[in-house]
């Protein structure tokens, strides 16, 4: 008797998994196919940088779609003492800094047939503030 409840309770466990995954799989594909149609287009790197600098993320995400990745820029631990030990002020800290910066990949080309693995997009309150492309990521 008790074969036959696990035998149930496993099938009832695989059956929800195909009624589930399918519907899972559906999402998934619809948002990398719409990442990927955002993305096809490549740039040069002056193109790039001429279309993008400055410009806010509703811009940016309008164009490019949304990002591979994101990460926060976070002000590290002591920086406010080692900025002092070198004679210089730490900056203004009445009004809150949001760094963050967007990833994508293989959008910039550096030649005919290459791209880079990777382009950062560093925004400073709103705005992008620095383009990096790289290969080493």
């Amino acid at each position: 008797m008790q074969l036959s409840k696990k035998t149930c309770i496993s099938l009832a466990v695989i059956g929800s998994v195909f009624l589930v995954n399918p519907v899972m799989a559906d999402t998934g594909t619809t948002k990398t196919a719409t990442a990927k149609a955002a993305a096809k287009k490549t740039y040069t790197e002056d193109e790039f940088l001429n279309t993008f600098s400055g410009k806010s993320r509703k811009v940016i995400s309008a164009q490019l779609g949304q990002p591979v990745r994101k990460e926060q820029g976070v002000r590290p631990s002591g920086a406010n003492a080692a900025i002092a030990q070198l004679g210089q002020k730490p900056g203004d800290t009445s009004k809150p800094v949001n760094v963050e910066m967007w990833y994508y990949p293989d959008i910039v080309r550096y030649d005919a047939k290459r791209t880079y693995r990777q382009t950062e997009l560093t925004f400073v309150n709103d705005r992008v503030m620095n383009i990096t492309f790289f290969n080493t990521k």
